[in-house]
C-alpha cells in the first residue's frame, strides 16, 4: 500500500495519511480532504461564525475540544487562530498579525457605532457582575435606552433619535450574537462570548474608556470600533451566519 504523507508532517490527525484512509474520508466526487465529516462541519461552522457556544451545541463544542490542534494547524494556513474559553464554553476565530500583504482577514469587519460600542462595554461589565451567580447577565430595551441616554453628547435632546438608535444598537449586538434572544419580548441574554470580545484585563479599566468616548468621539465625530483591552480599536468578532 503506498503511503502518501504531508510535505511538513503528519497527517492533521496524528496519522500517517494513506490512499486508503483517503478514501475512507473522501465524501466527495474529487475530495481530498483528511478530516472526518463532524471535524469539517466544526470547521465551517467556525468559519462562519461569529462564534461556537457550547452551552447551545454540545456536538459541535465536543468535536472542537477533541481536534483543537489540528484545526489550529488547519486555520494555521489562512492566517486565523483559534481562541478557546473552556470555562465560558466559547470558541471564536481572530485574525494573526502578520506584516505581509494578502494576510488581512478573508471578511473585511465592519466598525461598530459609538452607540454600539458603549452599549458593548457597558454590557460587558454587567456580564462581569454575573460572573459565579449562576444566573444570565440581561438587558432590556429600556435599559438598553437608559445606557444610552446617559451617553448622549453634549447637547442632544432628540428623543427619537435616541429610540433609533436604541434600536440600531440592539439588533447589531444581536447580528453579531453578543446578544441573544430570550422568551421574553425585548429582553435579552448577554453573551459569554463578549468578555472574548473585549478581553479586558480588568474591568476596571472600562469605566475609564467609557469616558474617554463620552469627551473625545463627541469633538472629533468619529465611530469608534469595538475596543479590545489595549485600546486598540479592533474586535475579535465579525458579522456572520449561524449554521
Amino acid at each position: 500500500m503506498t503511503e502518501t504523507k504531508y510535505d511538513d508532517g503528519p497527517s492533521p490527525l496524528g496519522a500517517p495519511v494513506t490512499d486508503a484512509y483517503r478514501g475512507e474520508r473522501a465524501l466527495f466526487a474529487g475530495d481530498t480532504g483528511q478530516f472526518s465529516l463532524e471535524i469539517r462541519q466544526a470547521l465551517v461552522r467556525l468559519l462562519r461564525g461569529p462564534y461556537v457556544d457550547g452551552t447551545v451545541d454540545a456536538r459541535v463544542w465536543t468535536v472542537i475540544l477533541d481536534h483543537r490542534a489540528a484545526l489550529q494547524r488547519h486555520l494555521s494556513e489562512i492566517f486565523l487562530l483559534l481562541t478557546v474559553d473552556a470555562e465560558r464554553k466559547i470558541a471564536l476565530l481572530t485574525p494573526a498579525e502578520v506584516e505581509a500583504t494578502h494576510t488581512q482577514p478573508i471578511t473585511a469587519r465592519k466598525p461598530l457605532r459609538r452607540e454600539e460600542t458603549l452599549l458593548a462595554l457597558r454590557l460587558r461589565m454587567a456580564l462581569d457582575r454575573h460572573a459565579g451567580t449562576g444566573t444570565d447577565a440581561t438587558v432590556t430595551r429600556s435599559g438598553a435606552r437608559e445606557i444610552l441616554a446617559e451617553h448622549r453628547q453634549p447637547g442632544a435632546h432628540d428623543d427619537l433619535r435616541l429610540e433609533e438608535q436604541t434600536d440600531a444598537a440592539l439588533a447589531r449586538l444581536l447580528a453579531l450574537k453578543l446578544l441573544l434572544p430570550t422568551d421574553v419580548a425585548h429582553e435579552y441574554r448577554v453573551s459569554n462570548a463578549l468578555a472574548l470580545a473585549l478581553p479586558f484585563d480588568s474591568i476596571d479599566a472600562i469605566p475609564a474608556y467609557l469616558a474617554a468616548i463620552d469627551n473625545d468621539i463627541a469633538d472629533s465625530g468619529g465611530e469608534p470600533e469595538l475596543a479590545n483591552a489595549d485600546g486598540d480599536a479592533d474586535s475579535s468578532l465579525d458579522d456572520g451566519a449561524d449554521a
